[in-house]
């Protein structure tokens, strides 16, 4: 009878998952990899395909920001591959790019945005970024506080087991 039950979950789990194949698989269909370090204007944005082909080494490509770029051949045969910078000031929430390629192929994708890019250290709220002499002074004391709580609980176990 358990058996039974493991065989009814195991099909449950394997149906469940096939019912994902399809969300997955149209989720990155477009056939572009749209490649952003920040999002942000000033940043520079790498396009790259493989849906125009092996014998294809040239593309063309637009994006609704920054204007016309080239996709040339990558690295790779069959991977066309364009760079273009989001200009300064740009203050949309999102680009969308198309590129063609011979013969009659045309993609498009979107990527967002980001207001700015950050600069400098990441404030958290504990005081300044600069001194983090105290910081490190507090962590190495509470990191001590712990070391020896552990070990008067540990030496206190080892007494009470010998009795």
């Amino acid at each position: 009878m358990g058996n039974k039950h493991v065989g009814v979950g195991i099909g449950l789990v394997i149906g469940a998952l096939a019912l994902q194949i399809p969300a997955s698989a149209a989720a990155g269909d477009s056939g572009l990899d749209i490649r952003s370090q920040a999002g942000s204007p000033g940043s520079t944005v790498t396009v790259s395909t493989e849906a125009c082909g092996e014998d294809v080494d040239y593309g063309k490509g637009e994006s609704e920001v920054a204007g016309a770029f080239h996709l040339f051949e990558g690295e790779r045969k069959g991977v066309l591959t364009g760079q273009f910078t989001v200009p300064e000031g740009t203050e949309a929430t999102s680009d969308t790019v198309t590129v063609k390629c011979p013969p009659r192929i045309k993609l498009t994708d979107s990527y967002s945005l980001t207001e700015r890019r950050p600069n400098g250290a990441v404030e958290a709220g504990f005081g300044d970024t600069d001194s983090t002499a105290a910081q490190l002074a507090l962590g190495g004391a509470l990191i001590a506080a712990g070391a020896a709580g552990w070990l008067v609980r540990a030496r206190s176990r080892s007494h009470a087991n010998r009795t």
